[in-house]
């Protein structure tokens, strides 16, 4: 089985270019899936061991939106094996997915965003890191996979743009603003004036060993920032790429423009963020219509 795994994982990496994120994620999920098969084989699982395992699953307390994910995995696993030869027979064609819990996406106000972009202390090189990391995030809605990951070229200064590689390796190019590219310009600037940093480097974001920071150093950097500026909790990194969306509709883009901007493949990826600005909509007609 193992061997299968692993075929199919470089399938994925190689013929798919899928994010490490995801062949991470399809790996643990394999390997749990493994786990439960015990001894047997992979090929001869049947559409009741699969139903077997989706009561497995329900008994360990995982979320609908957890047992659809791993589901999804045995789909794309099984119909690699079924093209490749490797299986007589597809049994995940006869499973059904849950349905999924809706869960609308946390966001902050535009008052909230501009707190926690101004938390941060300026006049120290670490303070205007994080002050420019804020910034980005909020301004471009990147991910913070995306971010970590950013080297002076893929910045354009004058044509304030910003090329990012997405899932899929797919790359796509978002607009910045002047804020962000301001406070970008004062921490390259002051970083590039300290003596230990003196080597040049194409990274962008940098730790304080002056390695290229990573998506855990990013969370650590907004959890303090919340605190600081008393946000409530559950406030992550991605909260700013939810409020970057869902501030974009209030003030009028269309769904179409929101969705290239976030790189999502499939616009029903961007239309979660219509519940909140629907609400906002009704609000509104209720206080302004005279026959609401």
């Amino acid at each position: 089985m193992d061997r299968l795994i692993e075929k199919f994982l470089r399938f994925l990496d190689i013929e798919k270019n899928a994010s490490k994120h995801t062949t991470l994620n399809y790996k643990l999920d394999l390997y749990d899936f493994k786990k439960f098969l015990q001894d047997k084989p992979i090929e001869s699982v049947d559409y009741l061991t699969l139903r077997k395992f989706l009561a497995y699953l329900k008994e360990g307390n995982f979320t609908n939106r957890t047992i659809a994910r791993k589901l999804s995995c045995l789909r794309s696993l099984y119909k690699f094996l079924f093209r490749e030869g490797l299986i007589k027979n597809n049994p995940v064609l006869m499973l059904s997915t849950p349905k999924q819990d809706k869960m609308l996406p946390i966001f902050l106000t535009e008052d909230e965003v501009v707190r926690l972009i101004e938390a941060p202390n300026t006049n120290d090189l670490l303070g205007l890191r994080d002050s420019a990391i804020i910034e980005t995030l909020y301004s471009t809605g990147m991910r913070v996979s995306e971010l970590v990951s950013l080297n002076m070229e893929n910045i354009d200064f004058i044509g304030a743009t910003v090329k990012v590689l997405g899932k899929g390796k797919k790359e796509r190019l978002i607009p910045i603003g002047d804020r962000a590219l301001g406070v970008i310009n004062k921490y390259l600037a002051k970083r590039n004036s300290y003596r230990k940093t003196k080597k040049q480097t194409n990274i962008i974001f940098l730790n304080k060993n002056n390695k290229r920071i990573t998506d855990r150093g990013i969370r650590k950097i907004i959890k303090k920032y919340i605190h600081t500026a008393s946000l409530r909790s559950g406030v992550s990194p991605h909260t700013l790429r939810h409020s970057f969306a869902t501030h974009l509709l209030n003030r009028g883009a269309d769904l179409r423009s929101v969705q290239e901007l976030l790189g999502h493949a499939n616009l029903s990826s961007t239309q979660i963020y219509t519940h909140l600005t629907t609400d906002r909509l009704k609000a509104i007609y209720d206080k302004a219509h005279p026959r609401a």
